[in-house]
């Protein structure tokens, strides 16, 4: 197992370039995951760890070895892609040791690393089967198994899961993150599934048009995102938005669209009038005598919780209860945000405000 320094990397396509000067740190055993929207630059970073593509500039080290350009076969990593990338005439044994055949490892060697792969992943009564006999998620196994058998310092994830059912999506990132605890190699994964990350990840690393917006533990991000678009890219449902102005007459509170006034815990210094977001995530609204008038639009119960669209101030609002609550479309509530969890953002530069 290394560690995993990536250094002020830029990537150019001709005049285009795509990535802007990245530096990721990743400690040895760490599980990190890169997660942004399509053309962020996350699979390109992936890439380029894997020596799949060239860099620009700045520096990969892997260990304490800088990788810029040593051949990918030469980096003692292993790769699992999106679309398995099995050998079809292959049975799943000779697809797992293909990559020690090809180093010249003897058949006893490929023969114990294939067996213990097969163990660690259940694999073991498919071993002389052929891909096109198998199941989607038993073959991204297959993947995996391919990768563990080279026992490599680090692994890495190119959207693995995105060709898999949302069941079965689910069972599969609990038996990588039980790997990786088993294992504990270094692991870089890659997804535009924000809830991929969040149950997964040591670390996130979130990306948008080519560079790092935060990084951080999951909750770190969840709780203090840095911007805007870090507080709106995390969670699910997503968080609310309401553009206005912080008011200090007193007390503080928000001035929203239409002049609807939402609770503040404080004001950040200086900030009487500024023009600002308020971001209130759906689960943190509550229903009280003292909140803010909102109509109802739409009601989705999911059993567990129900989710309530609102139009509050004239804007939509998404709130999350984990009560029963009989709602109907049309219905007046009354919804207050918890003024300690509110998140407010600069409005010209999305950065955060409150502390």
């Amino acid at each position: 197992m290394s560690s995993v320094q990536i250094r002020d990397v830029r990537k150019s396509f001709g005049n285009f370039e795509v990535l802007h000067g990245v530096t990721i740190p990743i400690e040895d055993g760490e599980f990190v995951v890169l997660v942004g929207p399509s053309g962020c630059g996350k699979s390109t970073l992936l890439r380029m760890l894997a020596g799949l593509e060239n860099i620009t500039s700045g520096t990969i080290s892997i260990g304490d070895r800088v990788v810029n350009n040593v051949q990918p076969k030469e980096r003692d990593i292993a790769m699992v892609f999106q679309n398995y990338a099995l050998y079809p005439h292959m049975t799943v044994a000779d697809n797992m040791g293909f990559s020690l055949k090809l180093r010249g490892a003897k058949s006893e060697e490929i023969s114990t690393g294939v067996k213990r792969a097969a163990e660690i992943l259940a694999l073991t009564p498919l071993l002389d089967r052929y891909p096109r006999q198998l199941s989607g998620g038993q073959r991204q196994r297959v993947a995996m198994g391919r990768a563990i058998v080279r026992d490599p310092q680090v692994f890495l994830f190119d959207e693995p899961l995105s060709n898999l059912d949302a069941k079965l999506r689910v069972a599969m990132r609990t038996e990588i993150k039980e790997l990786h605890q088993r294992l504990r190699t270094t692991t870089v994964y890659v997804t535009h599934d924000q809830i991929e990350a969040m149950t997964m990840a040591d670390k996130i690393v979130v990306m948008h048009d080519g560079i790092v917006e935060q990084m951080g533990s999951p909750l770190e991000l969840y709780d203090k995102p840095e911007n805007q678009f870090v507080a709106g890219f995390i969670g699910s449902p997503a968080m609310n938005f309401l553009k206005g102005q912080v008011k200090v007459n007193g007390s503080a509170f928000f001035e929203g669209p239409n002049g609807v006034k939402l609770p503040l815990a404080s004001a950040p210094a200086n900030s009487d009038g500024k023009p600002a977001v308020y971001g209130v995530r759906p689960e943190h609204f509550t229903i009280a005598d003292d909140g803010a008038e909102a109509e109802i639009v739409v009601v989705e119960p999911t059993g567990s919780e129900t989710q309530v669209f609102a139009k509050l101030g004239g804007e939509q609002v998404v709130a999350v209860f984990r009560e029963r609550h009989l709602f109907n479309p049309g219905d007046k509530v009354r919804l207050k945000p918890d003024p300690s969890l509110v998140h407010l953002f600069d409005d010209s530069t999305g950065k955060r405000l409150n502390s």
